[in-house]
């Protein structure tokens, strides 16, 4: 058991997953992992989620290598309430009078990304918006007023498997990965929240879920907005050119380990940094005065797979 005041280290973290109940002192160590970097899982109405603070780029990229998450998919930020999630999100009069409804409840709103949000960008896989949710479940709004600060969390189970009702279930494949399960019981809703984007003035289903939203038309395309939907992510307008060990002519290196760039994903070939910069250093390359991007090689391994499956749907024909 940490000592109060005391801080986690990830080889720590690494070596066991203590599922405890819910309860003030638990949620005392849970708010202590997540000040430190680090993931808890904890229990909300609908399924079991797997909470990181949604400003520190490298515990949100810390939820992917847990999951074993195949792709960036943007994830749900989750606050305490209305007036929070209007500090990260521009809500239009739709919006809002949804939050007013169903909120606290299984309905995640996807709203323009307010530019002084301070979410970190892998949240968003680098889009303009951003999906919230303002949570019904006492043990995962007692976290959330704990750490005063917005959690990503997406579902607490490996990537592929099923969703975890319960914390037994969170263990079975995310044991050993994460420090904490947070034992409420089993979910009273038991599937994802239905998410609707409220943008442009239009109300489009981008996922069903425990309730319905009157007047909001299935979405339509292929772009993703969402965690559940199958298409590519944010692209840089540029050309991108990938595993390179230098740049030519008239393009912007982006350096991983031992290739050196303009920047880099990481000096040190860390994944976790890597992942935690990667929308950040392609916004930075799609701004820069090159009109070519060339990225370095990644290894295809574990987070690593993550990364470059971004990276090829960035490249790709468009």
């Amino acid at each position: 058991m940490l000592k109060p005041g005391g801080r986690y280290s990830p080889a720590a973290v690494a070596e066991t997953t203590r599922i405890l109940p819910y309860d003030a002192e638990t949620i005392a160590e849970a708010v202590r992992l997540i000040e430190s970097g680090h993931l808890v899982a904890v229990a909300t109405e609908t399924v079991y989620g797997l909470a990181a603070d949604a400003t520190n780029a490298e515990a949100v990229a810390r939820i992917y290598e847990a999951k074993g998450r195949p792709s960036f998919n943007p994830l749900i930020v989750h606050v305490p309430d209305l007036k929070t999630a209007e500090r990260i999100g521009e809500f239009g009069s739709g919006a809002r009078s949804l939050a007013q409804v169903h909120w606290p409840g299984p309905l995640t709103l996807v709203v323009p990304l307010r530019g002084d949000a301070g979410i970190a960008g892998l949240v968003t896989a680098g889009l303009s918006t951003i999906a919230i949710r303002v949570p019904a479940h006492p043990a995962m709004q007692a976290l959330l007023r704990a750490t005063d600060r917005p959690l990503a969390a997406p579902s607490a189970n490996a990537s592929g498997s099923i969703s975890p009702t319960k914390a037994e279930h969170v263990a079975k494949t995310l044991g050993g990965r994460i420090p904490l399960i947070i034992d409420a019981g089993p979910t009273e809703r038991g599937l994802e929240s239905t998410i609707v984007a409220a943008t442009d003035g239009r109300l489009r289903l981008l996922r069903r879920g425990p309730i319905e939203v009157a007047g909001a038309i299935e979405a339509a395309g292929t772009s993703i907005e969402a965690p559940g939907q199958l298409a590519s992510h944010y692209a840089p307008s540029k050309p991108l050119r990938l595993n390179a060990v230098e740049a030519q002519a008239d393009e912007f290196l982006i350096g991983f380990g031992e290739v050196d760039g303009a920047m880099s994903l990481s000096p040190s070939g860390t994944l976790v940094e890597a992942a935690a910069r990667l929308f950040e250093l392609l916004h930075a390359a799609d701004e820069s005065a090159e009109s070519r991007i060339a990225v370095a090689p990644v290894p295809d391994h574990g987070l690593g797979a993550a990364i470059n499956d971004r990276l090829r749907r960035a490249a790709a024909p468009r």
